[in-house]
């Protein structure tokens, strides 16, 4: 494991799989040609939505500022639609092949993010202030569905076999992440959660989603379901190493660089990785923290607790091992997403491509 240090004088984990697959300037040009073709297609669609929920919509996107002026905000790493043209080529097919599939599962996402926003109470996403924030929780759920049901009406519009198909596994897929985001927000108010049950959620969570973005593209192409599902197999456990790193992050991550407030999952209450592998270890340091948790709980407010307050919880978890255990996990999932990649026929240039987008998932500091 290596280690970068955050503007709090602590080192920050980052993860190290081993020798990426290709440089990263070549993981940059994936990313960017995912976030290059599906943009127009994305932009067209929220187009679509009545006033004002293409302009909340757009606002989301960073298209637009608060008053409606051009922006060109943070719209993500676009590592789903980057993963969804991949596997249009896993299948044989021109990236461009899997445009739709890329663009469903982004509107996918940024709806679980509008309501994930909104049911978490964070007021900031990408550096600037969320959109329950700015223009209401109304809002911010009627944009949320509106991007579900765009998502969609994309893919259904192809009119082929394999749009349906595509359609199937999206629609599977949303009910799992939903599935996860119930279970998350159920852990907050228990004292005690599994390593199981919150991997569990994770991978609803998480992992299912781009399980989809992995396999779309190829479904869109034609591929069989063995295929696909071997590209979900890996996509599922790269959600899982991805969701390590970011409940790392969500405890240790610079805010500079995440756009959240520092020990974000904290106050939270969050019963991510690291809390829950910190609870389960034993020992004095776990005993400690077990029993504050239990005592925030309890508590109506943990804004007014000190910035010492966060930091001697964080230091609990990492003592108990917490933080080790999530690092170590990150690097467990990769593996095994890799491994899914050797149990399936697919060309050199996209298995390196697969490599390396993993590779940049579990090593990414933001």
């Amino acid at each position: 494991m290596s280690v970068s240090t955050g503007t709090r004088g602590e080192t920050v984990p980052t993860v190290s799989p081993g020798n990426p697959a290709v440089d990263t300037a070549d993981v940059a040009a994936l990313l960017e040609r995912g976030r290059a073709l599906s943009t127009p297609v994305l932009r067209a669609a929220v187009d679509r939505l009545a006033p004002p929920m293409d302009t909340v919509a757009a606002y989301h996107f960073g298209w637009i500022d608060a008053r409606g002026n051009p922006a060109d905000g943070d719209g993500g790493k676009a590592v789903r639609p980057a993963l969804a043209l991949i596997s249009a080529e896993a299948a044989g097919a021109a990236p461009e092949v899997g445009i739709p599939g890329a663009v469903a599962v982004e509107l996918v996402h940024n709806f679980s993010l509008l309501h994930d926003d909104l049911m978490d109470g964070d007021e900031q996403r990408r550096h600037r202030d969320t959109v329950w924030k700015v223009h209401g929780p109304a809002q911010a759920i009627l944009v949320g569905d509106a991007l579900f049901a765009l998502a969609n009406e994309l893919l259904l519009e192809l009119g082929t076999v394999e749009a349906g198909r595509a359609t199937r596994r999206l629609t599977t897929a949303t009910r799992k992440l939903i599935d996860g985001q119930a279970q998350d927000i159920s852990y907050e108010h228990r004292e005690r959660v599994t390593v199981e049950e919150c991997l569990e959620m994770e991978g609803n969570k998480t992992g299912a989603l781009l399980a989809c973005a992995v396999s779309i593209g190829a479904v869109l192409g034609g591929a069989d379901d063995r295929t696909a599902d071997k590209l979900e197999e890996y996509g599922y456990h790269l959600g899982l190493a991805f969701q390590a790193v970011d409940d790392l992050l969500g405890i240790w991550g610079d805010p500079v660089a995440t756009g959240k407030q520092t020990w974000s999952d904290l106050r939270q209450r969050k019963k991510s990785l690291p809390v829950v592998a910190a609870l389960a270890a034993g020992g004095p340091a776990s005993e400690r923290l077990g029993e504050l948790l239990a005592a925030d709980a309890k508590s109506s407010d943990l804004d007014s607790f000190s910035e010492e307050e966060f930091a001697a919880r964080a230091a609990l978890i990492e003592e108990a091992g917490g933080r080790e255990w999530t690092s170590e996990e990150a690097r467990r999932q990769h593996a095994i997403a890799i491994r899914a990649l050797h149990e399936v026929d697919l060309p050199a240039h996209v298995r390196a491509q697969l490599t390396a987008l993993a590779d940049f998932v579990v090593v990414r500091k933001r």
